[in-house]
Parts: structure tokens; C-alpha cells; sequence
């Protein structure tokens, strides 16, 4: 029998070739939307996730500002671990992590370069669960002038040989040796926490590299730190002890902690350890994702049900014949199980197919990985769910037709059959609507972004951070690069330079942050953070910094290193209102005195998704990066990789033992906002995927009710309709159906698209034109998929509609 069924349902799906077609990919399409969506949110949500991690918990620092409690930065003190071990027996241990970024490797004189490095203590391997290719985890870590390097650093410096034992130099040809213990296997886990190179932590109180630091215990906190706690304590109750746990130095301060699974999605705070990820932006697509594949079940649903009129006649003869109900249910569950499972099929090979293309163009990197095929079985099984849900209804309709009706050919298209039909379009439209408004917003708020003034002037300035890896004396190094600047500014494409130690969308981790200023009226702050940086006298003249009030630093000149200027934000953070009252005042930092030059007018240093902060700008001479301006006339002739070749050779020549890194400043900035980019490239498509479902739906109900209006049609045409009235007659509905789509699709997508530009600092508007031009483009779209079958319907030959029975 199921042979026999299988049989019917397969010549039937051959010779409806249209609703075939329109059925299996409008389906294919969505379900391959799906598992592609599906994929970005399984590899979000799988950042940090390991055996164990579940008891593990990042320890940050909250700041009291105007009486209330708010997240501070991501990281804690040198001491915070080691004290929230001895205070709370919940802790099982802790791990302090600080970061070397960019660390530079020299063995036989070899340069290895753009290595993530860290500071780390021996428990690393037993908190984060990650096992060592070579060496023994538990005591890799443990001397001083010890490290550890990934599977691929290793081959990558020592090719075949065998890495543990070898020495290698960190920084600088004078540093220690340091003895590789360790080749951490390299592990596809999705992290916050990359290294390429781990060193003992313990050789931090030894090495001259942080002999700054030594004395820091409560007054520097730039360490990520993390608890692992016992599996049967309360989480909620330690939290609450922790915060609630004193520190005599940190009367403005408190610890706490939250949980590492949710760092990636959850955390947004200053001096993360990289760019996370937003919980906001998985939710959003994970609900374009789930609307794209309900679209393609509705379309289903819809055909089946319309179809199911032409095959009345069919269900009479079969029941006539002794088949009973659920035999006309089950054959109409099987042709709907096969379509189905083709449209899995092809949708599984869509994806294999486009992932690559898909990544390139989104800019992400997700991939199938059959290893941990077990964790899409839930989705996969909803997808099948799905798919035998939505054949159920047709098989319901198909089987409640009597004999007697069925044969006579009086089943009227009449009823609650059409309404629901006409219902599932408004659906899909109304789904569609606010795809295109949203796609609308997003891309109007990237653009936004991207295209406000930022106060500073970044193109055509790159900025040099070559690593000296000789041992120079600071005295020479300085003379050196005073020589190098000069050179420079005798190139024709140069058209100045400047020594600063960031620059705008240089990040966090490159500011100093500081609480206990005392303003000039004498009022000690010390709850409010605020940032600064060093930057060379030149410095705001290349970066075209606006002054508000009083002057730059002047060059060579003494007692500038006792001044500094400051920007709006911070002189109205001190509450005074008129910019040139604050020149010439002496204010405190670190208790030190320092004067105030000037202010200059606020810029955007972190990019427009964030507020801007208040910014002390200090007298610096050098800086750890050199900013070199083009001249843009004289660079065209020049050419951009001929003019770095060249600043690149005098680099050489003045400081031939270091490395040559450049980074344009304008491409930096930018690249803060790619992570919007990617959410907005991504929403594009599926936008475009679920109008084409929608469309194809569309087609085929309207291409089915011309046939089933077809000796309609050519009555009205024989008593004088024209083609005109013919259009409409077919057009109205789906016209009138679309407008209610479109009225309450307008609200929902207003609240959506508002509550997700409330990520924003600085957000664009929500214009009227934007739900017009939405609802205009859905109605097109549905009045050209229409129009098509109605067009055909209203010129055919009214004899041949009238002699087809």
C-alpha cells in the first residue's frame, strides 16, 4: 500500500511540474536560509562553552557614579584573584590573564611578528580546559622566563624539530631567554581569550619589561582574571558576596563577576579583551530566520489547500471506490513528506554550495562542521517537525470532501478556505514589510555612522609602530627618531608628521583611564572615570583638532610636560560652562599639578556607537606611534605603495634591527563599525530571500486562480469586460490583502527597528519615507507577480475558456 502511495504521490508531483517547482524551492529556500542563519547563531552562541565552563566566571570592576552602581571595565586588579580565593571558599582557583599585544618573537635572528600574547598563570590549562600537544600542563607555566606556544607558532618558528626546550627572545634582542615548555594544541573552541604565546606569570615580578608595574597592587587594574567555583555553590549568592566584599583601597569601587559563556554576546565593556558580539543582533536574525522558513510553510499550506479543489474529483472516486478517510489523509501526508524531504536535500546542497560566497560577502567564516553535527540534530528536527505540520492541513482539507460533491463538481471555492488563504498572503506580506523596513533602517543607520563628522581629520594618515628590537639607549632612540621625522617631512607626499601614544578608533586598551582629579576649584572627583592619552605638539594640527579656547603644546619649549588640553566633555565634566575659563587653570592628576593649554572641541575617538567621553590629551615629546600625514597632491604622483616603500627604507636605515608596521587610520576607524556591516549585509539577503518566497507563493495561488476563474473570465469578456476590468477583478484582493499587511506591519516594525537603534549613541531618524517606500516596494512586487497570470487570464480566447470543461 505505501508502494502504491509513494508511486501516486510521485507522478502526481511530475505532472503539476509549476506547483512542484514552486513548492520544492520556495521550501529549499527557506530551509537553507534557515540552516545558514542557523549557523551564525550556533557559532555565537558556542563562544566559551566547554566541559566545566558553566563554573566559570569573569571578575570585573563596578564604579559608583552619582550613587548608583555601573559596570567598569573588563578587567581587575593584580590582587583581585588571589584575595577572592583566600576570602570566599566557593573559589576553587583563579587565573589572571595580562595581554602583550602584538609580541614580537626573535629566534636565530628571525622575526616573528602580530603574535596575541599574555601573562598567565599555571591554573590556564585546568580553568579553560585546554591540553598541551607537548608538555605537561601542570607544570608548563610554572617558572619564570617560561612560555607556551600554539601548534601552529611552533611549527611556524621551529618547523619539525621539537619546540620544547628551545629559547627565544620576547620584544627585544636584549631580553631574557625564554624557554618554550609547552605547544598548546591548537583548538577550533570559539573564544574571547586567543593567545599565540602564554608566559608564566610569574615572570612578570622579575622581568624589567613591567618593572613600571611592580609596585601596583590596588591602583592598576589591567587584568582579566577569572574564578573557577565550586559546581555546588550558588552562583546569585557569591555574586552578591562579592559585591558586597570591601576593599579599604577602592572606597569608589567594588568587584563582580559574570559568567564566561555570556561574555561574547552580553559584554560591552572599556578594555575587552577583543570586539564581542551582540545578543541583540543573533536575536534579530534568529527571527528573520524563523519568518523566512514559516514563509515557505505558509506558501506550502497555501498551494496544497488551493490545489486540493482541482483533486476533489479524485478524493470522490477514491472514497467511492472503499478508501477510507485517514488512506485519503495518509497519501496526501506522504506526497507532502516527499516533497519535503526533496526540498531538504536540495537545501542542504544550497548551503554546501554557497556558505563560501555566503562568508565572503557577510565577512564571516562559518563552516560546517560534521564533527559536531549532534548539536544541529534539534534543528534539523524542527525543521521536519515543521514540515509534517504544515502538510497536515492540506491532508485535512483533501480528506473532508464528500463523495457525492466531489463527483458532482459542486465544491465551492466559497467558505473559509479562500479567507485563510488570503489571510497566510497578508502573513507573508506583512513579514516581508518589515524585512524591508528593517533592511531599510539598518542600512540607513550604517551609512549614518559612517558618513558623520567625527571631528577629526583621518584620511590619507597612517601610523607607524615598528618594533625596536636592538638595544638602543633612550637617548639615541629619541635622537633617531627626531632624524627619521625630518627625513620625512623632506618627502614631497609627506605633508607632516606627529608622535602619539593612540589615535581616534585606536580602542580602549591603547587610553589611560584615571579617577581622583581634582578640578580647579580645588573638588576632588574620585568616582568618575576619565581617559587620556600623550600626543606630540604637532599632533592636532595633522589630526585638524579644532581649539575652543587657549592653544596647542608648543615644541621645545619648557614646562610644556606640565601641561595638557582638554576637550569639551571633560571641561563640562568639571562643571564649567565657559571654554575660556578653564585656560591657564591648574588642575590635579595623580596628584601631580597640571596646567590647562587649551580645549578643543569634541571628537569622536571611539566611533558613533558610543557616547563621547571625557579625553585629556598630555604633552608627550615622542609616543609609541609615529602619525605621518600625505600631501595628496604630490602622493598622486608618487603613488600610496611607492611612498611607503620609501618611508619604509629610511625606517630600515635608521633602525636596522626592528620591525616596519603601518596602520591608515581611516581604515582603523572604519573598522570598528564591521560588525554592523556584516548584520547588514547579511539582513540584505534574507530580505531578498523572503520577498522571493513570498513572490513565488504569490505567483502560484494567482496563476491557480486564473484557472479555477478561467470560464468566469471569458463570460464576463463575451458580455463586453475589458482587459482593464479583467485586471482589476483578479488584482483587488491581493491589492486590498497587501494594505492590511502594510497598516500593521508599520507599527511592529517601528517599535522593532527603534528598540535596536537604542544600541546606538548616535542614531539616524526614522523617516515616513521609509515605511512609504517599503510598502510601495511590496505592493509593486505583488502587483507585478500578479499581474503576470492576470494579464495572460484577461487575453486569452473567451471560446476556449467556455468549451473547457
Amino acid at each position: 500500500m505505501y508502494k502504491l502511495f509513494l508511486k501516486i504521490a510521485t507522478r502526481y508531483l511530475l505532472k503539476n511540474k509549476l506547483y512542484s517547482f514552486i513548492n520544492i524551492f520556495g521550501l529549499a529556500i527557506g530551509i537553507a536560509s534557515f540552516f545558514l542563519i542557523m549557523l551564525y547563531v550556533h557559532y555565537e552562541r558556542s563562544y566559551d562553552k566547554f566541559e566545566g565552563s558553566e563554573n566559570v566566571y569573569r571578575v570585573y570592576m563596578d564604579y559608583l557614579e552619582g550613587g548608583e552602581w555601573v559596570p567598569g571595565d573588563a578587567n581587575a586588579y593584580i590582587v583581585s584573584g588571589p584575595t577572592l580565593k583566600d576570602e570566599f571558599p566557593e573559589v576553587q582557583d583563579y587565573v589572571r590573564l595580562r595581554h602583550t599585544n602584538d609580541a614580537v618573537l626573535i629566534h636565530d635572528d628571525r622575526v616573528f611578528e602580530d603574535n596575541r600574547g599574555s601573562l598567565a598563570d599555571p591554573s590556564f590549562f585546568q580553568i579553560f580546559d585546554r591540553t598541551l600537544a607537548k608538555g605537561d600542563v601542570n607544570n608548563a607555566l610554572n617558572e619564570p622566563y617560561s612560555l607556551v606556544l600554539t601548534e601552529s607558532l611552533a611549527e611556524k618558528i621551529f618547523g619539525n624539530e621539537d619546540a620544547l626546550g628551545k629559547t627565544l627572545k620576547v620584544f627585544s634582542s636584549d631580553s631574557p631567554l625564554f624557554t618554550v615548555t609547552g605547544v598548546l594544541a591548537d583548538s577550533p573552541r570559539n573564544t574571547h581569550i586567543k593567545n599565540d604565546v602564554l608566559i608564566s606569570f610569574k615572570t612578570f615580578h622579575t622581568w624589567e619589561a613591567f618593572e613600571r608595574d611592580w609596585q601596583y597592587t590596588w591602583n592598576q587594574n589591567m587584568y582579566f582574571t577569572y574564578l573557577k567555583l565550586d559546581p555546588l555553590a550558588n552562583a546569585n549568592a557569591f555574586k552578591k558576596k562579592v559585591m558586597n566584599f570591601k576593599v579599604e583601597d577602592l572606597p569608589y569601587e567594588r568587584h563582580n563577576i559574570e559568567p564566561l559563556e555570556d561574555i561574547h554576546l552580553y559584554s560591552d565593556k572599556p578594555y575587552e579583551a577583543e570586539a564581542n558580539g551582540s545578543a541583540n543582533r543573533v536575536t534579530f536574525l534568529l527571527a528573520i530566520a524563523l519568518i523566512i522558513l514559516i514563509l515557505s510553510w505558509l506558501n506550502y499550506v497555501n498551494l496544497s489547500t488551493a490545489k486540493s479543489l482541482e483533486r476533489a474529483k479524485e478524493t470522490g472516486i477514491r472514497k467511492v471506490a472503499g478508501a477510507q478517510k485517514p488512506q485519503i489523509m495518509l497519501q496526501s501526508f506522504l506526497e507532502s513528506l516527499l516533497l519535503n524531504l526533496l526540498a531538504i536535500i536540495i537545501a542542504v546542497s544550497i548551503v554546501l554550495l554557497v556558505l563560501p560566497i555566503f562568508n565572503n560577502y557577510a565577512g564571516m567564516v562559518l563552516k560546517v562542521d560534521l564533527s559536531n553535527v549532534i548539536d544541529f540534530i534539534p534543528i534539523l528536527g524542527f525543521v521536519l517537525f515543521g514540515a509534517l505540520v504544515s502538510g497536515l492541513y492540506p491532508a485535512m482539507v483533501l480528506s473532508k470532501y464528500t463523495p457525492a460533491k466531489s463527483l458532482k463538481g459542486k465544491i465551492q471555492t466559497t467558505g473559509s478556505g479562500p479567507i485563510i488563504r488570503k489571510v497566510l498572503i497578508m502573513g507573508q506580506f506583512f513579514a516581508t514589510i518589515v524585512l524591508l523596513i528593517g533592511t531599510i533602517v539598518v542600512t540607513k543607520q550604517i551609512r549614518f555612522i559612517q558618513n558623520q563628522p567625527i571631528g577629526v581629520d583621518l584620511h590619507q594618515v597612517v601610523a607607524l609602530n615598528g618594533q625596536i628590537l636592538s638595544a638602543m639607549p633612550d637617548s639615541l632612540f629619541v635622537k633617531n627618531l627626531e632624524t627619521f621625522k625630518h627625513e620625512l617631512e623632506n618627502f614631497p607626499f609627506v605633508e607632516a608628521t606627529a608622535g602619539a601614544e593612540t589615535y581616534p578608533g585606536g580602542g580602549y586598551d591603547e587610553l589611560n583611564s584615571n579617577a581622583g582629579i581634582t578640578f580647579p576649584n580645588g573638588i576632588r572627583d574620585d568616582i568618575r572615570i576619565t581617559y587620556n592619552y600623550g600626543v606630540h605638539p604637532d599632533y592636532f594640527k595633522l589630526m585638524d583638532l579644532e581649539f575652543l579656547a587657549g592653544e596647542p603644546f608648543k615644541e621645545n619649549s619648557s614646562g610644556e610636560s606640565d601641561k595638557v588640553v582638554l576637550n569639551e566633555k571633560f571641561v563640562r565634566f568639571m562643571e564649567i560652562t565657559d571654554m575660556q575659563e578653564a585656560v591657564s587653570k591648574t588642575m590635579k592628576i595623580f596628584g601631580e599639578e597640571r596646567i590647562i593649554s587649551g580645549v578643543i572641541k569634541d571628537y569622536h575617538h571611539f566611533g558613533l556607537k558610543t557616547g563621547i567621553e571625557p579625553m585629556l590629551l598630555r604633552y608627550e615629546s615622542n609616543g609609541d606611534k609615529l602619525l605621518v600625514k600625505f600631501n595628496q597632491t604630490a602622493l598622486s604622483s608618487n603613488g600610496m605603495t611607492n611612498a611607503l616603500a620609501q618611508i619604509e627604507n629610511k625606517w630600515k636605515e635608521l633602525f636596522p634591527k626592528s620591525t616596519f608596521n603601518y596602520t591608515f587610520l581611516d581604515q582603523k576607524f572604519e573598522a570598528q563599525y564591521n560588525e554592523d556591516k556584516t548584520f547588514g549585509s547579511a539582513f540584505q539577503i534574507f530580505t531578498v530571500l523572503a520577498i522571493l518566497i513570498a513572490s513565488m507563493g504569490l505567483f502560484g495561488l494567482t496563476s491557480y486562480t486564473c484557472i479555477q476563474r478561467k470560464k468566469e473570465i471569458g463570460v464576463r469578456k463575451v458580455n463586453g469586460a475589458s482587459i482593464a476590468q479583467i485586471l482589476a477583478l483578479l488584482n483587488k484582493d491581493f491589492v486590498k490583502w497587501v494594505g492590511l499587511a502594510f497598516i500593521i506591519a508599520v507599527p511592529v516594525s517601528w517599535y522593532v527597528m527603534n528598540k535596536w537603534l537604542e544600541g546606538f549613541a548616535y542614531k539616524t531618524t526614522m523617516n515616513w519615507w521609509i515605511f512609504a517606500i517599503a510598502g510601495i516596494t511590496a505592493l509593486t512586487i505583488a502587483m507585478l507577480t500578479v499581474s503576470w497570470q492576470s494579464f495572460k487570464a484577461a487575453i486569452a480566447n473567451p471560446v476556449d475558456a467556455l468549451r473547457d470543461e
